[in-house]
């Protein structure tokens, strides 16, 4: 029988973490699920414990290449009208996929929609602060500076994540960001308003933790989205605001680690975008393969 949404969990060297993930989604209250883990090249005993598994879950081990790649690997083999994503550092109550499923289909017009939080940092219950706060409706704008769409929380149309291509593989951070914005230029977000995740934070392999220059990633999205078409003025007003903001910081700090001929690339776009109009695509183009090959020169070194 085809599931109704498929679940998709990607890790690396978590596993310990992972297993708690993975029996907090064998535990929900409904099993119209398929289970999907994809090991991104981990080196900790993960494919050891996903084969004792094998007649429960659907898993595949990868070579490390980041949680965008993984989790496009899941989409493509997921079979259901629907996919959930879940780090696998969090947790789910054992309702969230028989609510979330209850929403969209109460909502036949809603893509993409979300569930609330309860957020947990070093073992502790943390309050998130006032930008962090959820919302439905139109949040694009909103979106732009605070990434308001958790990837635990997510449900959505399995053919529209296709369909805008995934995430980005090159992204090996703020690839969720990325993604939601692409998403949030068409579709609303919905919200179910019950805190039916746990997010758990402040362990040491976070990629917060892990990834220097996060703004870099957050340039870059925004940066392609000035080549996407769909914008009306008024959001491409927005994101060239932001875009603007975004690369006088990062540059900022280029210059203060005296990486002056790096901060040259962000210091230039911040002065061009407002001038950037829809006829301006070939300039963004060429903006965007310098930025994309800056951030796979800094890979490879690494």
């Amino acid at each position: 029988m085809t599931p109704e949404v498929s679940v998709i969990i990607p890790t690396f060297n978590r596993r310990a973490m992972l297993l708690e993930a993975i029996d907090s989604v064998l535990a929900q209250s409904i099993d119209s699920f398929e289970l999907i883990v994809i090991d991104d090249g981990s080196t900790d005993g993960t494919a050891v414990h996903l084969k004792r598994l094998a007649e429960t879950i659907r898993f595949e081990h990868i070579e490390h290449s980041g949680p965008a790649a993984a989790r496009n690997r899941g989409v493509a083999m997921a079979r259901a009208p629907l996919i959930a994503f879940l780090d696998s550092d969090d947790l789910w109550s054992p309702t969230k996929l028989e609510r979330q499923l209850a929403f969209m289909r109460a909502n036949p017009d809603c893509a993409i929609s979300q569930t609330n939080e309860i957020w947990i940092r070093n073992g502790r219950r943390v309050n998130p602060g006032v930008r962090h706060r959820k919302r439905a409706g139109d949040i694009f704008v909103d979106s732009l500076r605070t990434c308001l769409i958790s990837m635990s929380a997510t449900m959505m149309r399995t053919d529209l994540f296709r369909t805008l291509g995934g995430f980005d593989d090159l992204m090996t951070a703020a690839e969720d960001y990325d993604l939601w914005l692409r998403i949030l230029i068409d579709h609303e977000a919905g919200l179910l308003d019950e805190p039916l995740v746990t997010r758990r934070g402040g362990h040491p392999d976070q990629t917060s933790a892990t990834t220097a220059a996060l703004d870099r990633f957050r340039i870059l999205a925004l940066t392609k989205l000035l080549a996407d078409d769909r914008l009306s003025e008024a959001r491409r007003a927005a994101v060239i605001a932001v875009l603007v903001e975004k690369c006088r910081i990062y540059a900022g700090g280029l210059v203060r680690r005296a990486r002056v001929d790096d901060a040259r690339m962000y210091e230039a776009v911040a002065d061009r975008a407002p001038n950037w109009s829809k006829g301006s695509t070939p300039e963004i183009g060429c903006t965007i393969h310098s930025m994309r090959s800056a951030l796979r020169k800094i890979q490879h070194e690494r």
